[in-house]
């Protein structure tokens, strides 16, 4: 464990009126102690999971990786600005880490393959071969790989986006292996029932204020497939 807590400031926030600072969930949760190695972010979509989770990112010095700012129709103001009202509190010194976001992991691939023209030895720490090179999913997994063998802490943005049920089990059995190492801590958005099953993870719900532990079994994500896998053409629309 690196990081210990997350502390909200609701009485600093600029405003009540503007994303994120609307949420309920961030003006009535005065903390959130992490207490695993992997912690989970669950919710509806809009629930402030990403948003959390960047600007964790942020107040944690960590950068996130960025191409292109395009210009969005009425985008809020405040929107990148939560983590100016945040604390969080290391069992230590801080450490180092990265952010890893499905839309912007493909831009970086592309970057590296044109590093790799002058430095061809940059392949070889992502397992010899060129991301760009294998399918998003392939490319996604030598990633993980190589990367969570450094020391550090790791926010994930929904990894499973481009995964096989099967790279999800190998994720799976990756953040579960290097978490039991003691040098790796995971903080991870997800709508994936399959990565929830992480033995011992904290699972932080964002559809209850305030913002609270939940059980695997308890989850939106594991009710829905169950019920689903269960009984499927329950939910098929008839003729």
């Amino acid at each position: 464990m690196h990081l210990r807590k997350v502390v909200f400031y609701p009485e600093k926030y600029p405003t009540t009126e503007d994303y994120p600072f609307n949420l309920t969930l961030f003006r009535q949760t005065p903390s959130i102690p992490l207490n695993s190695p992997v912690t989970f972010f669950v919710g509806e979509n809009g629930s402030g999971k990403s948003t959390l989770l960047e600007a964790l990112t942020r107040r944690c010095g960590i950068m996130i990786w960025r191409g292109i700012e395009r210009p969005r129709f009425k985008a809020s103001p405040y929107a990148q600005e939560l983590y100016r009202f945040i604390e969080v509190e290391w069992n230590a010194a801080r450490i180092p880490g990265s952010f890893f976001g499905s839309q912007i992991f493909r831009n970086f691939a592309q970057l590296l393959d044109e590093w790799a023209t002058m430095d061809p030895g940059l392949i070889d720490y992502f397992g010899g071969k060129s991301l760009v090179a294998q399918s998003h999913g392939q490319s996604l997994m030598a990633f993980f790989k190589s990367r969570f063998k450094i020391k550090g802490i790791y926010f994930l943005d929904e990894p499973e986006t481009a995964l096989s049920p099967h790279s999800q089990l190998e994720l799976l059995h990756l953040l579960q292996a290097m978490s039991r190492a003691g040098h790796a801590q995971f903080i991870i958005a997800t709508h994936s029932p399959l990565l929830l099953a992480c033995r011992d993870a904290q699972i932080l719900n964002f559809d209850e204020v305030p913002l609270q532990s939940i059980d695997y079994e308890q989850t939106a994500h594991y009710r829905i497939y169950k019920e689903f896998m269960a009984d499927p053409q329950k939910y098929l629309l008839s003729n």
